[in-house]
């Protein structure tokens, strides 16, 4: 669709009658449509392309819009510049009508007139006309006008170099006569002067030699006392530079472990500490965090967040703009906080009370923090200093009744497990001590000592029951059978249990008195049962008395 772009907005036949245009020329029955040039334009390009934007638009098919326009790059479009101070011609001999008022030229008028305000116009004396500029018309290209160097004549610069030399011949000139005046022969002045330059420091750096290119160097340098890494001495006019300064050193070479801090390039900051053993106020670099939260940078910090906080508010606060206003108002807003926060403790505390419980005692004291030094050895004893008191408690300590040495409840006896004293092992609660005598009672009456201890000898009566050993010997076997019987039968009365005995299922009245008295416990099998069950919830049930 090859049509024109000034095409406006067409009406419904006319539109119609533009698509069927197109259509037959892209069936082929039309002909096509011709540029500027003469030359047809193909119906099938599409209407955006064919389409000339509106700062491009001829008003005719075309499609120069999509080629590229010609590069016109002659030497007068970058070589050529004005010619500065150049004049048209001599000076006219009176004032001529149309000229400046104030100098005469014919080239300009008088607001645009560069020379100085005459009290009297050439308008008005004829005398001094200036003749008139060249007006010159340069059409710059598209270089032409971003050159920076354009129209700068080479031969400005070599004014430079000659103001410079001058100076440098006259600076030159005035050291040495400085250097003709101090010169002495007196040797007690040259010991004076060579001790005030050591005692000041003034001596160079001998892991580096001079040269001559230095020491011409150090005229050039003379007046920049300031400088970084200068140490000027000002009655000599010499100047000593330091070849490298130590204290520059970069973020990333403080720490080459990569698992330190990190550096980014791009914004060349590093946020953390690069080297964690040393403390940030003694290292030379503690991370740009440090510094932004050191010295005066959180004053300024929360100065500029006032200001924000002020400006949302409708007042007109800027930090920038008028620094010391927002000072003042800052200052005046924490004067006005804190006697709001005075006068509101104030009120509470006397309509509710309580102000005895806000006195605190001072931090040493809640802390435990003295001044006195103590020294103790490896083995817990105090070698310098004093012992530090312990800690007693509200109750009564170390009180000792009935003549006892200890406190109730400093020995626990196993075999009956009660508590007891350990000066008499007795276990009566405010008994009297006995002393030893009361442990050896105690250990004789206990039950191991009494298992321990013989059974007394029986009389022998009659010959069949026997005599002498013959008889203990027998009444012990018989012990010993029947405490092996109950064993077994205890054992099997478990095992029964275990397998599901019928006296844990339902039965019959018949059936349960037919068996009752099968499975009749006795006193004996209930006292053995007591003695052997364990009992999980007695905590000295594992205990053993090794003193035994």
């Amino acid at each position: 669709m090859a049509s024109s772009s000034t095409i406006g907005k067409l009406s419904r036949e006319e539109f119609r009658r533009q698509k069927d245009l197109d259509a037959a020329r892209k069936a082929g029955t039309a002909p096509a449509a011709l540029d500027e040039e003469g030359k047809p334009i193909n119906p099938h390009i599409p209407q955006y392309i064919s389409q000339a934007p509106w700062y491009l638009d001829t008003g005719a098919p075309s499609l120069s819009h999509q080629r590229r326009p010609a590069d016109d790059r002659t030497s007068s479009k970058l070589g050529q510049w004005y010619d500065r101070n150049t004049k048209a011609g001599p000076a006219a001999k009176k004032y001529r009508k149309g000229a400046c008022e104030n100098c005469g030229a014919m080239s300009h008028k008088r607001q645009d007139c560069l020379e100085r305000p005459r009290k009297k116009g050439a308008k008005f004396t004829n005398k001094d006309i200036a003749p008139d500029e060249l007006i010159q018309e340069i059409e710059a290209g598209y270089d032409a006008k971003r050159d920076r160097w354009n129209g700068y004549d080479p031969a400005e610069h070599k004014k430079i170099y000659d103001e410079y030399e001058a100076i440098e011949a006259e600076r030159q000139r005035l050291r040495e006569e400085e250097i003709d005046k101090q010169t002495t022969t007196d040797m007690a002045a040259v010991r004076k002067v060579a001790k005030a330059g050591k005692a000041e420091g003034k001596e160079g750096d001998p892991d580096f030699g001079s040269s001559d290119e230095e020491d011409a160097d150090e005229d050039k340098y003379a007046d920049a006392a300031d400088a970084v890494g200068q140490k000027m001495d000002t009655k000599t006019r010499i100047t000593v530079r330091n070849l490298r300064i130590r204290e520059d050193t970069a973020k990333y070479l403080i720490n080459l472990d990569p698992e330190s801090a990190y550096y980014d390039p791009k914004t060349r900051s590093m946020r953390d500490n690069p080297l964690l053993s040393v403390p940030p106020e003694d290292a030379q670099f503690a991370g740009d965090n440090f510094l932004r939260y050191s010295g005066e940078a959180p004053e300024v910090q929360e100065l500029q967040l006032f200001a924000w906080q002020s400006a949302a508010r409708g007042n007109d606060v800027h930090l920038n703009a008028n620094p010391t206003q927002g000072q003042l108002l800052h200052q005046a807003f924490k004067e006005k906080k804190e006697e709001l926060r005075d006068s509101s403790k104030v009120s509470v505390l006397a309509k509710y009370g309580g102000e005895e419980y806000l006195q605190k005692a001072p931090k040493e004291l809640l802390h435990g923090q003295t001044e006195e030094y103590v020294e103790y050895s490896r083995t817990g004893q105090v070698i310098h200093g004093k012992e530090r008191a312990k800690a007693k408690s509200k109750y009564p300590e170390d009180v000792y009744i009935n003549n006892h040495t200890a406190v109730w409840g400093s020995w626990f006896d196993a075999a009956s497990s009660t508590w007891g004293y350990a000066c008499c092992h007795s276990n009566v609660h405010i008994s009297y001590c006995t002393g030893e005598a009361g442990k050896q009672a105690a250990a004789a009456s206990s039950a191991q000592n009494l298992l321990n201890s013989r059974p007394p000898e029986a009389p022998s009566d009659s010959v069949a029951d026997g005599s002498g050993d013959k008889g203990k010997r027998k009444q012990m076997d018989i012990d010993i059978d029947a405490a092996q019987n109950n064993l077994a039968e205890e054992r099997k009365r478990k095992s029964r249990a275990n397998e599901g005995d019928d006296r844990f299922s339902k039965k019959s009245k018949a059936d349960e008195s037919l068996e009752g008295k099968k499975f009749d416990v006795t006193e004996d099998e209930l006292e053995r049962y007591r003695r052997g069950r364990n009992r999980g919830e007695d905590p000295m049930a594992d205990y053993v008395d090794t003193e035994l």
